[in-house]
């Protein structure tokens, strides 16, 4: 493929400035195109709800080559986030080749030039709206699987709008004082609805949690002393959970080491419901701990279990909104609330609503799900691949590696197996999603709790890996992404070093 010589990504979050870095560095022409005014997708400020932070610890938060200030707390803030990945470009030098405020239209591929006419919309400082097309070699889509909000609609929801209520997605409730002396319902109950809940209750006339579904919360700190990274983010970890194929100490854990295996959980369920006083406060998710392989790991929110105890936050279990009016809110219990804004945790649609139909045809199936070898590539679509479509607990990382094994794949580092093969592995790992999720893998986009595997995968491919010494550093302690910064130099010496 060496006639690729110009690049358009989408998307300015951490797939597309990844991908940026790892291009340019190798010296493809790159424009990427975002449409919100910042770089950062989900860290930009017209996206931050109040009381956002990582959920990750700082030190596993960060890309390969390039640290998160030391200055930054363990749990670094949204505009913090945003701030790194500002420095991240710019250090980089990619910030020139970002167009900002600007939205990808349509792209159209054309077999006979083997190209990409990429249409875009702008809208300029001055409020001017200009419309651009552009012709590229290969079209890299990182415009994230947190893009567009999903936000259910209420029975009713007209009239309690025309009283002056507002519904909005939490990524659309952007300024903490909105709440200030209002009636707000926060529905969900993951860490999103969990965070602007305990950020807003102490300046909201009230503030209830509207949660269909009770989930495992995991402490920053187990038994209030061990950082959570090094039981959650490392490949003892994952190693907890049954992974789709079974080898060397993952086999161990799912046969021989089971009660092992099992007795670990066991006591991690022991020491959390304990610690955060699950029963006591009636909000026990009545599952084992085990189940958070089916979704994903949602860290408890500063202070939030304290505020239910308290009655600062009231937290309607096994409860949703069934009717909304003027000021008010009917639940499944049917109790009535006061209302005045209600914020929606309720998750994301994936869609690339720029592409064509029979392009994305060839990109999902006929239930929406994405089926891309190594979350990465579509089967039967050339010049086109995907970034960030693999949302784990190391989403920074995985996109970085997924950029840089589609730079050694584009340059012929490697081949892929065949079509059939290549679409084996795809319905047998949306088979293993949909039994191991219930349903509820993001349209096969969600890989968590296998950050590492789908890591080590696509070093597989290319013939690298992080050694053994790293590898059993990752064993005892939490994965450090900085362990990982010899690829693009690898790289960069084996393509532009000749």
């Amino acid at each position: 493929m060496g006639d690729i010589k110009k690049l358009c990504i989408i998307g300015a979050g951490f797939a597309g400035l990844t991908a940026a870095r790892v291009f340019k560095a190798l010296n493809y022409g790159i424009t990427v195109y975002e449409k919100d005014a910042q770089v950062g997708g989900v860290w930009a400020a017209s996206r931050r709800y109040p009381g956002v932070t990582t959920q990750n610890p700082r030190t596993t938060y960060e890309l390969s080559d390039f640290p998160m200030p030391a200055d930054y707390p363990e749990w670094p803030s949204g505009e913090q986030v945003q701030a790194y990945m500002q420095d991240y470009a710019l250090h980089f030098n990619v910030l020139p080749q970002i167009h900002l405020n600007t939205e990808v239209t349509r792209a159209v591929y054309d077999s006979p030039s083997q190209s990409w006419e990429v249409k875009t919309v702008r809208t300029t400082a001055d409020g001017q709206i200009k419309h651009s097309t552009q012709q590229f070699d290969y079209l890299i889509v990182g415009n994230g699987i947190f893009s567009i909000p999903s936000v259910p609609h209420f029975p009713g929801e007209e009239v309690f709008l025309a009283a002056g209520g507002r519904v909005c997605h939490t990524s659309q409730f952007n300024h903490r004082e909105e709440a200030t002396d209002r009636h707000m319902l926060v529905v969900g109950y993951g860490k999103s609805s969990c965070d602007v809940a305990g950020a807003i209750a102490p300046i909201a006339a009230s503030t209830r949690v509207i949660a269909r579904n009770l989930i495992w919360k995991i402490p920053k700190f187990i038994a209030n002393k061990i950082n959570h990274k090094h039981l959650f983010l490392s490949r003892m970890s994952e190693a907890l959970f049954r992974y789709i194929r079974l080898q060397g100490m993952d086999r161990f854990f799912h046969t021989v080491g089971n009660p092992i295996r099992k007795g670990l959980l066991k006591s991690l369920e022991y020491v959390i419901e304990k610690q955060l006083g699950l029963r006591r406060l009636g909000l026990h998710p009545d599952k084992p701990l085990e189940t958070i392989a089916r979704s994903t790991v949602s860290l408890v929110t500063d202070g939030f279990y304290e505020a239910v105890e308290r009655g600062d936050i009231v937290l309607h279990k096994r409860s949703e909104i069934v009717e909304l009016m003027a000021g008010n809110a009917r639940l499944s219990s049917g109790e009535v609330v006061p209302a005045d804004i209600i914020v929606c945790g309720t998750g994301w649609h994936q869609r690339c609503a720029f592409l064509d139909p029979d392009v994305l045809s060839k990109v999902t199936d006929e239930q929406g799900n994405f089926r891309l070898y190594r979350s990465i590539l579509p089967v039967d679509m050339p010049r086109l691949a995907f970034n960030g479509y693999n949302s784990s607990f190391f989403s920074q990382l995985n996109c970085e590696v997924a950029a840089l094994w589609l730079a050694d794949y584009l340059n012929g580092g490697f081949s892929l197996p065949s079509n059939q093969q290549q679409n084996s592995d795809i319905d047998a790992r949306l088979a293993w999603m949909e039994a191991r999720t219930d349903g509820k893998h993001s349209k096969g986009t969600n890989i968590i709790p296998f950050s590492i595997h789908n890591i080590d995968e696509l070093l597989g491919d290319m013939n690298m890996n992080v050694g053994r010494f790293r590898q059993f550093l990752q064993w005892i302690g939490a994965l450090q992404p900085k362990s990982y910064g010899y690829l693009l130099p690898q790289l960069q010496k084996k393509y532009t070093d000749k």
